[in-house]
């Protein structure tokens, strides 16, 4: 633009019309984007010309790009952030770094609100995530967002550029949010949808084992990973996948299943083999004995590898005779070889039963051979229940006296306060129930049965008795000749009502009495002298004539007890 002619002597319109005219040739205000060209470059800085009176210096290093060298030289034509037209030194205040911000910033609202890729170069590190240069703009890349799985080293990923997606900006605060892993997750869909089209279930592949987990592991398949759950490794159990794989293991594997819509692959390795499980029932016959190998111990058992593949379980109550209630590792370990017997085998869930204690010889059976019905065995009373005494017997087997079995003449509860925990006992064996592994035992049978002794007296014959006690409402007596002991109540002391009371006797005497009851099974006899004297007198009545013969019923009784008194005395 020409320049206006001005008199020699300018007058106020004048001066007016050259600050006018200033403005026109400068059109740049303070807080904008100019144009400047590069005058030169001194000391790292460049020096630029942006039509002012006075030039600006910006230093080289904002010209470059993140990783790379400036290319700048002097000529080029840059756009660049005036701060401040003139500072104290009277030269003009440039940043090219706002004014690529500024550029920047408009740049991606439009792409954000097109939710377009925006390109970016990662150059360094903060807290919870990374920094990246949006070509002017810094935005904040967190932690979660670099990539689909954790990454260890992002050193690779550093002074790259490489697309991102905007998650956040506000531009009032200077806050951008991009995603690094939203690029990878769209690209990972599209190229997984296009791997999932060439794949088929029941295909065989080859590929590389990515990573290990509890469950199982994660296989890339070329691009696309499938899951390797550990129940489809191999037949055999598998406590965890690094038992078998590592990561970088290039595994051969078969497509058992895709889900077309989440596009999950499950694969097998196992299925790549025969099925043990095929021929089980043909190579482990019911009742045949195997060897085997502990591999794990439960609570309610422990499992026994027969072969590779082949597992059985031998519950707990299959592991011992008799130690029961007891944990399963306090009788097996892991990695133990032990013989075992096969009791069951259901091929459809595969399942095998086993039992250990089959391979040893019943400690009843044993028992029972050494020690038959009616033996007599001594062992140690192991506890005291409220049913009776178990004992300690030989072969580590326990035997139980019933209540019932202690004592002949007292009631079990009242014998089996005798008998203490520890105590050393002799008895009988009773019985011995191989099946239900029970040994009944008797301590009184070591002695004679008294009701024995009293062998051949029936009710109504006539006995001697001992007292033994006397009591109020009756007498405990002995039976002469046994080891029977009887009672006679009250009432049974005479005829006459006058003459029943026990007073009148005294231990260690004798008299007869006439039984009126023996109870074998409740082991119980009772005798009566009152139904002995009714007896003698029905007697003596029947042999010396009734009362009609003009005799009285006393003549008759004292006849016949003289006649009674003549025949002892002749003996």
């Amino acid at each position: 633009m020409a320049k206006s002619a001005v008199s020699l002597n300018p007058t106020r319109e004048d001066f007016e019309a050259l600050l006018a005219e200033s403005y026109v040739d400068n059109p740049a205000t303070e807080g904008s984007v100019v144009k400047g060209r590069v005058v030169s470059i001194e000391n790292d800085f460049a020096i630029i010309d942006v039509g002012l009176k006075t030039e600006g210096k910006i230093a080289v290093k904002e010209f470059a790009q993140p990783g790379k060298a400036s290319e700048l030289k002097p000529g080029d034509t840059v756009e660049v952030y005036l701060e401040r037209i003139e500072n104290a030194l009277g030269e003009a205040v440039l940043s090219r770094d706002k004014a690529r911000r500024e550029e920047a910033w408009t740049r991606l609202e439009v792409s954000s609100t097109k939710n377009e890729r925006v390109d970016g170069v990662i150059f360094g590190r903060v807290k919870g995530g990374f920094t990246v240069d949006l070509g002017g703009a810094v935005a904040f890349l967190p932690g979660s967002q670099v990539d689909v799985r954790p990454i260890r080293d992002v050193g690779p990923l550093m002074n790259v550029t490489q697309p991102f997606q905007i998650l956040k900006m506000d531009r009032r605060r200077g806050n951008i949010v991009v995603s690094r892993r939203a690029i990878m997750e769209e690209t990972r869909a599209e190229q997984r949808s296009e791997l999932v089209q060439n794949l088929a279930e029941g295909q065989v592949v080859d590929g590389v084992v990515k990573n290990i987990t509890d469950y199982g592991a994660f296989v890339d398949l070329g691009g696309i990973d499938g899951l390797l759950h550990v129940t489809d490794i191999a037949w055999k159990r598998v406590n965890h996948p690094s038992d078998v794989l590592h990561v970088g293991q290039t595994v051969k594997v078969q497509i058992i299943r895709i889900n077309p819509e989440t596009q999950r692959i499950s694969l097998g390795m196992k299925q790549l083999d025969k099925d043990p499980w095929e021929v089980v029932a043909e190579r482990y016959p019911i009742g045949s004995k195997v060897k085997g190998r502990v591999t794990n111990i439960t609570d309610y058992g422990a499992f026994v590898e027969l072969e590779d593949g082949i597992e059985g379980l031998v519950h707990v109550s299959e592991m011992s005779w008799t130690k029961k209630n007891v944990h399963p590792g306090k009788i097996l370990s892991t990695t133990e070889e032990i013989d075992v017997q096969v009791l069951e085998i259901d091929p459809a869930k595969r399942r095998i039963s086993l039992g250990l204690k089959q391979t040893q010889r019943n400690p009843w059976e044993t028992f029972h051979s050494k020690y038959p019905n009616g033996a007599t065995v001594e062992g140690e009373i192991k506890n005291i229940t409220e049913f009776g005494l178990f004992v300690g017997l030989d072969g580590d087997v326990d035997g139980m006296v019933h209540l019932s079995d202690i004592d002949w003449k007292r009631p079990g509860e009242e014998a089996i306060k005798d008998f203490k925990k520890g105590d050393r006992v002799k008895a009988k064996v009773l019985d011995v129930d191989q099946e239900k592994e029970r040994i009944s035992l008797g301590i009184k049978q070591l002695g004679s049965d008294p009701i024995s002794t009293v062998a051949g007296i029936k009710k109504g014959d006539t006995v001697t008795c001992e007292v033994i006690k006397v009591e109020e409402n009756g007498l405990e007596v002995r039976v002469a000749n046994s080891d029977m002991t009887a009672y006679v109540k009250r009432a049974d002391l005479a005829r006459d009502r006058s003459e029943q009371r026990t007073e009148r006797f005294a231990v260690g005497e004798k008299f007869d009495a006439k039984v009126t009851l023996i109870d074998t099974k409740a082991r119980k006899m009772n005798v009566s002298i009152k139904a002995l004297e009714i007896a003698d007198e029905r007697e003596a009545v029947a042999q010396y004539g009734s009362t009609d013969s003009g005799a009285s019923l006393g003549d008759i009784l004292g006849a016949a007890l003289k006649r009674k008194d003549a025949e002892v005395k002749s003996e």
